[in-house]
């Protein structure tokens, strides 16, 4: 894992820019007298600003990059001369990316939209100058307004994976061999438990040109929402997914329970994930005869699309297809 470039959780500290201070200066010009005040305004401090950009997939940049500062807006001068405002920072994100606060935990803001911006710290106001504050009983304001302090805090950005389809099973399932096959993605697969450990996304090729994106999530046992294996730390990237696609292997002793213990995790994380598409897919099946097959139809849960597929022989995989086009789209 820790060779891997997939970095979905970093921690970061940012500041934005304090504003400039408005100037107390006077008019000073030959044959003027008493020329009044014109002191110009402060600049506008930079803002500290999140950007949504589908070309980027990891917050890994941001893993060497934790401390973010914007700079301060200069200040007024004579002549109502305003100071430059400073440069906002553009944080760039991948879809997805929530952002926290790291002392309340509460949510900032999501991005999820490409170009979306989210404002994370505002930029301290430039003061005002001090020719704003002339009256007609106090023609020569000696004073101006100092500028607004900027903010700063930390921040704990997270990447909830965005794709249509969710493959959600235990460990050795089969999902990534089922991603390899259907789409051109290459996960590492090995006949052990958590052989994937970050999830990968696979773009699926369906009929009349049309396509969708799979996203192969790493195992789960009984027990993640407490945390147990990977725990909650993947169980969050299923959240984003309009379908949730249940994958049991054919040797299973009991894919009724199977089914239920998996159901029954992700309820315990978030009870909204019950209001997603369901699928249930029979992985392995080519070790299974017709006669098997048909006896296991009888002891599969109900009310719930059903299909018994292949990923080494390709047996249903285009109806696989087809079910999860039909569920997306109704």
């Amino acid at each position: 894992m820790a060779s891997s470039n997939f970095v979905d959780y970093v921690k970061i500290f940012a500041r934005s820019g304090h504003g400039g201070a408005g100037s107390a200066h006077f008019r000073r010009e030959k044959f003027v007298a008493f020329g009044g005040p014109d002191g110009g305004d402060g600049g506008k401090g930079g803002s500290i600003i999140l950007q949504g950009d589908s070309q980027y997939w990891t917050l890994i940049h941001l893993k060497y990059q934790r401390h973010i500062f914007a700079e301060d807006g200069q200040c007024g001068s004579g002549a109502r001369s305003s100071g430059k405002d400073a440069q906002d920072i553009i944080v760039r994100v991948p879809l997805g990316t929530v952002a926290r606060d790291a002392e309340t935990g509460e949510i900032v803001g999501e991005v999820t939209d490409d170009g979306e911006q989210l404002v994370l710290l505002k930029g301290g106001r430039g003061g005002l100058g001090n020719w704003h504050f002339k009256t007609a009983t106090n023609q020569a304001p000696r004073y101006a307004q100092p500028g607004e302090e900027g903010a700063e805090g930390a921040f704990i950005l997270e990447l909830k994976v965005l794709a249509d389809v969710g493959l959600v099973g235990f460990p050795n399932a089969g999902k990534s061999t089922l991603l390899s096959v259907v789409s051109a993605a290459k996960p590492k697969i090995a006949n052990y438990a958590f052989t994937t450990l970050e999830p990968n996304l696979g773009i699926v090729a369906c009929r009349d040109n049309h396509s969708f994106v799979m996203a192969d999530i790493p195992g789960i046992i009984e027990g993640a929402h407490e945390g147990r294996g990977l725990g909650t730390r993947f169980l969050r990237h299923i959240e984003r997914n309009s379908v949730l696609l249940f994958m049991i292997p054919a040797d299973s002793e009991n894919i009724c329970k199977d089914y239920e213990i998996l159901l029954g995790e992700l309820t315990q994380y978030n009870p909204e994930l019950l209001d997603k598409e369901r699928l249930l897919a029979i992985t392995k099946c080519d070790m299974l005869d017709e006669e098997l097959m048909t006896e296991m139809r009888a002891h599969l849960p109900e009310g719930l699309p059903t299909v018994m597929i292949s990923s080494v022989t390709g047996l249903n995989i285009q109806q696989l297809k087809d079910m999860l086009w039909e569920a997306l789209h109704k």
